[in-house]
């Protein structure tokens, strides 16, 4: 725990360096902070002394961005000011290593692909070289494959553990886990199972976006629209008598899947038409024309053909329609190959045939060509940009077709579920506060309940297998779960309870479930995996409800507000008290820096060119929630702020100050009203500092820290150099190095956060111990000594001298030239600071003689007489 008593922890000696140096600090104090502890969590605690983050697991397969020291910097700032302010911090690291990129590194690598129905292997070796071609890779267990995908996960995340220690991430680096290891997996399930016994999971056929590449279901959380090139259709339909009734539609080749069309109800175009049929062309489909509000009238011609199914719209009118299913896409993208029963006539089913299990593309253009032919195709298709929706690591456009899914509730069918976790939300204090909205506005936009279920093999299996009758059809209705204790299990490869293995896919056996989970079903649960539910209650009494989520802002919609969905339902509760949120990285062009566009930068370059500090520094100094240009030149003042600090700092002490001169409960010491001006501005700076650290602020905290260090390096060291040697006498000196070791032990501990590798570094010349175990500042025992301080006295002389210095310049002479006279003009308040610090300015500016006259406007100096020198 931080220790509470400042300057009391000095070495024998005091040790200051001759060059001091930034250049290999990272590597010896990682080593140092590794060996000692430093930031190790002690699990003997209570919850009023934990504050606990749930760090992002990031995906260890991915490459290394910039993007990865922006937003861990940000939560690490706030970890080590709780740490500092005498808190028990649990902050813990995973890796997120249950996705594709992970599936897809482990197979290329290897060359090996995961199929649950290969057998275990435990003598499993994978090829010395990979094969060329991925036909010819060995198919491996789901479980060789995940202790395949663990083995190589230990290369990846050696290079991200060296990446965060290099950067000063103040893990605790003995509370690591994997998405993918068995502790995960096990809670994972268990959190399923508990979701199932409750029924808020649940097994229903129905529409489902679908990835024709990858083969799987997708969420809506995991939809992005882009931009596409398209085409309408203009389409004749038919009614009894004759008329035609056209629509426009981008997707002919979903004509034989028309179930009805739609117009709105008060479009008195087609008002008539209402509870009316159509024939569809080519097909000769007979269709109802039905009246729903979400129909545009200005889109096309305003009445729309409803498919099963072109689009999630298609989805909603034939849910509140009450339409039949006539699907034609299959899950590999084509269409179905037998002719539906609906389509009956010979003309109709000489037309199917020509599309039959071809590629929507391929379909396409046969309709486009069967329609031209058949004249029921008017005009010429009108080209178009238009959205569609895409899964967000795909590359073909989502089809929606009818399949059987396992959902998780989550309010998007339940409207009192909905409002309760909206108001989940409420209970937690957004870091900035206007991210809420996105929130609440995911909340009330969602259409349907979470799909968890993925026809993926590798990732967390589903739990359950289902009884199959004795005709060999499983029962759906009355899944048999796993006992608690035997959790993780593989029901593709292991048999059901009370069940043998000879009794799979035989009637009167059973069948294992064969999807994975989501993997945000798994990473949903960080603070149950990490905070050791349900095996550690007393750890995770201690840890939870997590203190802070600190992760990006895009992802508000996914890893947050499901996560907030787990809690919910498990604990009844918010898993965390605040959120966290950080912006993107945006290039010189003001784009976001994404791997995809090809603009990253690798941060091991920067952190090498400059340190470790100064790329802590660019991070900090952006506010949470704000997207933030990468920039080399903030990166530079970063480093020179960390330069100037162990010079400032080597300069200090060698002038004699030491911990035994840092003020504690006496400061009667300190009597100079240019000491007390510098003091009464650093409580103000402690003050504002932790008020700024307490809503979040860290960027206000070190932008009130470094104005201040400069104002402190730059004037008030610079004004006492004299009297710091002794000129002024023994009681003078005494009150500036008082002052002095005060303000350089509060600034270490205010810096600590920002720049932890230069401040332990001085932390070390002077004391023992490190500055991260120490406590934050407090102004309180400054109280007493400043009430009386004038903390204009330091601007107003350092002013003062400031134009003093400009004459010398000016004439171009040394600095210490001798001013023979000066006049300084100021307000009658600037004219008492000026006389307050004096002694100091006139030592410091080597002046004999200064006037000073009461004058309004700025404060000057004119009228400078120098001494006859050398000109330089």
């Amino acid at each position: 725990m931080a220790e509470h008593t400042p300057g009391t922890d000095t070495p024998a000696t005091v040790n200051v360096p001759d060059k001091p140096v930034l250049e290999g600090l990272e590597s010896r104090l990682a080593a140092q902070w590794r060996a000692d502890g430093t930031y190790t969590f002690d699990p003997e605690t209570s919850r009023a002394e934990v504050y606990s983050i749930d760090t992002p697991p990031p995906t260890a397969s991915g490459s290394l961005h910039v993007g990865h020291m922006f937003s861990y910097t940000q939560t690490d700032v706030v970890a080590r000011y709780q740490r500092m302010r005498g808190k028990n911090v649990f902050y813990p690291m995973g890796w997120d290593d249950n996705g594709l990129p992970t599936e897809r590194r482990v197979q290329n690598y290897y060359g090996v692909r995961c199929d649950p129905s290969v057998p275990y292997d435990a003598s499993y070796t994978p090829p010395a070289e990979p094969p060329k071609n991925q036909r010819d890779f060995d198919a491996v267990s789901r479980r060789n494959f995940i202790e395949l995908c663990e083995e190589l996960a230990v290369q990846d995340e050696l290079v991200f553990e060296n990446l965060f220690s290099t950067l000063g991430l103040s893990v605790d680096w003995n509370l690591t886990y994997r998405t993918i290891d068995d502790t995960s997996r096990a809670v994972s399930q268990r959190a399923f199972l508990d979701n199932l016994a409750a029924g808020d999971a649940y097994l229903a056929e129905a529409p489902t976006l679908w990835d024709v590449t990858f083969r799987t279901a997708v969420a809506q959380a995991e939809l992005e629209d882009r931009e596409q090139p398209g085409a309408y259709h203009r389409i004749a339909f038919h009614t009894p008598d004759g008329e035609k009734v056209f629509i426009e539609s981008t997707r002919p080749e979903l004509l034989p899947a028309c179930v009805a069309l739609v117009a709105n109800p008060d479009d008195e175009r087609y008002q008539h038409l209402f509870g009316t049929t159509v024939t569809s062309p080519l097909f000769d489909v007979e269709v109802e024309i039905k009246a729903h509000p979400l129909a545009k009238p200005d889109k096309g011609t305003g009445i729309a053909m409803i498919c099963t199914f072109g689009d999630l719209t298609d989805v909603i009118w034939w849910r509140e329609l009450q339409l039949p299913t006539r699907a034609i896409v299959g899950r590999d993208g084509r269409i179905r190959s037998e002719t539906p029963e609906w389509i009956s006539t010979e003309k109709a089913q000489e037309n199917y045939s020509t599309i039959a299990g071809k590629t929507v593309f391929s379909a396409k253009e046969g309709v486009v060509t069967l329609l031209r032919a058949s004249g029921e195709l008017e005009g010429e298709p009108k080209k178009v940009v238009h959205p569609v929706n895409f899964y967000e690591k795909g590359d073909k456009p989502l089809e929606v077709v009818t399949s059987r899914q396992w959902y998780l509730r989550n309010g998007g069918r339940d409207e009192a579920k909905r409002e309760k976790l909206i108001q989940r939300g409420r209970e937690i204090d957004f870091h900035p506060a206007f991210m809420r909205s996105r929130y609440e506005n995911w909340i009330e936009g969602l259409n349907g309940d979470w799909l968890v279920s993925r026809q993926r093999f590798f990732g967390v299996p589903i739990p359950v297998w289902y009884r199959l009758d004795a005709d060999g059809e499983p029962d759906y209705e009355s899944p048999i779960v796993p006992p608690h204790e035997s959790l993780p299990v593989d029901p593709a490869a292991e048999p059901a309870p009370g069940y043998e293995e000879g009794a799979r896919n035989q009637p009167g056996g059973f069948v294992g479930e064969n999807d994975v989970l989501d993997t945000w079903a798994t990473s949903s649960l960080t603070p149950q995996i990490v905070g050791g539910w349900p095996k550690n209650p007393d750890l995770f009494a201690k840890v939870f409800p997590f203190d802070l989520r600190p992760q990006g802002h895009d992802i508000i919609r996914t890893w947050l507000f499901s996560s907030a969905v787990r809690a919910d339902s498990l604990q009844d509760s918010a898993p965390w008290r605040h959120a966290a949120l950080s912006g993107w990285i945006l290039d010189p062009d003001r784009k976001k820096m994404s791997k995809s566009k090809g603009n990253v930068v690798v941060p091991t370059d920067v952190l090498e060119e400059f340190g470790a500090d100064a790329v802590r520094y660019w991070a900090a100094s952006a506010k949470l929630g704000a997207d933030t240009a990468y920039e080399i030149a903030q990166m530079k003042i970063g480093r020179r702020l960390a330069i100037k600090l162990l010079n400032a700092s080597k300069f200090v002490l060698n002038l004699g100050a030491t911990e035994h001169t840092v003020l504690t409960d006496d400061t009667s010491v300190v009597t100079n009203q240019l000491d007390l001006s510098l003091l009464a501005q650093l409580a103000q700076v402690i003050d504002a500092s932790t008020a700024a650290f307490e809503k979040y602020d860290y960027a206000r905290a070190l932008q009130l820290s470094e104005t201040f260090f400069w104002s402190f390096t730059d004037d008030y060291v610079e004004l006492i150099k004299d009297r710091a040697y002794g000129a002024a006498g023994e009681a003078e000196q005494a009150s500036v190095l008082a002052t002095l070791a005060t303000t350089l032990d509060a600034m270490l501990r205010m810096f600590a956060p920002f720049l932890p590798f230069a401040t332990e570094e001085v932390w070390s010349w002077w004391r023992t111990g490190s500055v991260h175990r120490t406590q934050w500042p407090t102004s309180a025992h400054l109280a007493g000594t400043i009430r009386t301080a004038d903390t204009g006295v330091l601007g107003t002389v350092a002013l003062a001298l400031g134009g003093i210095r400009r004459s010398k310049s000016e004439a171009k002479v040394k600095q210490r030239t001798e001013v023979l006279s000066a006049v300084v003009n100021g307000s009658a308040a600037q004219l008492r600071q000026l006389n307050a610090g004096l002694n100091d300015l006139l030592a410091a500016g080597n002046v004999r003689e200064l006037r000073m006259a009461e004058a309004e406007g700025e404060l000057s100096v004119f009228e400078v007489e120098l001494a006859p020198v050398e000109v330089v």
